[in-house]
């Protein structure tokens, strides 16, 4: 694998390059590299690379002139997609390079073009025309600001080499490591087996093969919920581990002190007026799905019309213990978590009988009512579900009246508070609440 870097420092590699396992990869002729810097393309006495910015700010913009000739030298050529292989330039706001982007140019992109082309840039950043030019692919090593390019394009040259054949002394150190197969690696322990008072965990040193692999799984899922949540999604995990997951992770068990009410009266209509709206059947549905989904303790559907009440009745029977259930169990068990109630205050004393507590109501609107309740942000109201039961109100109609939101105790945020549309379906609402609350993402 050959890496062609173009810098106006060289001498920033000379050191990282030829020690530790890249050094003698690279003197084993596992990789090559080439140093181009653009100062020895330049036409003028001053070798000038750099220039102040159009329309002002503060700082230098690499020109690029210098760079395409830096380019043009190696093999690429303007305005075409094509060149001796892929083309990088490392800038803040480039794109995640990750370890699934490593692995791919090491063992797929890079077979038939084993030649890498990495521009670093300086000071304030590169003329942008460059990137209209060439094929290039801005990077980011992550969301932080560096002098230069020179220590990302380290981070790249070493993570993709490791992952090349015969890099490394075990084939199989490269897959049993952080984030292959999306999850972090597991805490590695050697010699003493006790040190400052701690010990190695017994099930290492029991010779038992599969309790140790168990072992080893159950810490690398702990590990990613607690620091990279995020990569879970692209994990490949079976019913055991998203049990274990479950027992652990503390959004998951708050999920059941969160209550959610669907509020029929008081509301306002189109034009105001306080009333009472009918049920929809759809969003009896949609919210006991995302209820059971992200594990509320109920979902209270609140309406005085005695008709009204029948029919919601009607519509539970069916899908809990009628043919419905049979049909389709999953909806049967979102349904289940289904409440009646009359309105409000109902809502409240049967939490009350239920927890042992009185809820902390928060109101939900489109807007922002002009009302005296606190905001809580999402954030907040998770940490309340530590303390005491939560009980969202979600209106029908035009929203929450104010008669509504007098019984609340604060309010949550709007969803899309800048938006000029902010019109989403009470259905739609209520799941994003759900999520932004519960914050599966953090």
């Amino acid at each position: 694998m050959h890496f062609n870097i173009v810098t106006l420092f060289p001498e920033f590699f000379s050191g990282p390059l030829d020690c530790g396992l890249l050094g003698r990869a690279r003197d084993a002729r596992l990789v090559s590299f080439a140093f181009i810097n653009p100062r020895d393309l330049t036409c003028d006495k001053r070798r000038t690379v750099d220039a102040r910015p159009y329309g002002g700010g503060p700082g230098m913009i690499l020109m690029a002139e210098p760079i395409s000739a830096a380019l043009q030298s190696l093999g690429f050529t303007p305005h075409s997609a094509a060149g001796p292989g892929p083309l990088f330039l490392f800038k803040a706001g480039g794109r995640p390079f990750t370890q699934t982007e490593a692995r791919r140019l090491a063992r797929e992109r890079l077979e038939n073009e084993p030649c890498l082309t990495l521009v670093c840039g300086r000071y304030e950043g590169v003329d942008a025309r460059l990137e209209e030019l060439f094929p290039v692919e801005s990077v980011s090593v992550g969301d932080f600001v560096l002098n230069g390019g020179e220590a990302a394009a380290l981070c790249l040259i070493e993570a993709v080499s490791r992952l090349r054949p015969g890099f490394m002394g075990h084939a199989e150190s490269g897959a049993e490591e952080s984030f292959s197969g999306s999850l972090l690696e597991y805490p590695q322990y050697t010699r003493p087996e006790t040190f400052a008072g701690l010990a190695v965990p017994e099930i290492l040193l029991s010779g038992d093969h599969r309790g140790i692999a168990d072992w080893r799984r159950r810490a690398s899922l702990r590990a990613t919920l607690e620091k990279r949540p995020d990569l879970l999604s692209g994990a490949a995990l079976d019913q055991e581990d998203r049990e274990f997951i479950s027992s652990l992770d503390r959004t998951l068990s708050l999920g059941a002190n969160l209550y959610c009410a669907l509020v029929h009266y008081p509301v306002l209509d189109r034009e105001e007026n306080s009333t009472a709206a009918s049920l929809t059947n759809l969003d009896i549905h949609d919210i006991a799905r995302s209820s059971c989904s992200y594990g509320l303790g109920a979902f209270y559907v609140l309406i005085p019309l005695d008709d009204q009440r029948e029919l919601l009745r009607e519509i539970l029977l069916y899908w809990t213990g009628g043919r419905g259930a049979l049909s389709n169990p999953d909806r049967a068990a979102a349904l289940a978590l289904v409440r009646e109630g009359r309105d409000i205050e109902d809502a409240v004393e049967d939490l009350q009988r239920r927890t042992g507590q009185r809820p902390l109501l928060i109101g939900t609107s489109a807007r922002s009512p002009a009302c005296a309740l606190p905001l809580l942000g999402f954030a907040e109201i998770a940490g309340e579900l530590a303390k005491r039961p939560v009980l969202l109100l979600f209106g029908t109609g035009h929203g929450l009246a104010p008669e509504a939101l007098a019984l609340c105790d604060a309010l949550a945020p709007s969803l899309r508070p800048l938006g000029g549309y902010n019109h989403l379906s009470v259905r739609a609402a209520a799941a994003v609440m759900f999520d932004r609350i519960l914050n599966d993402w953090r």
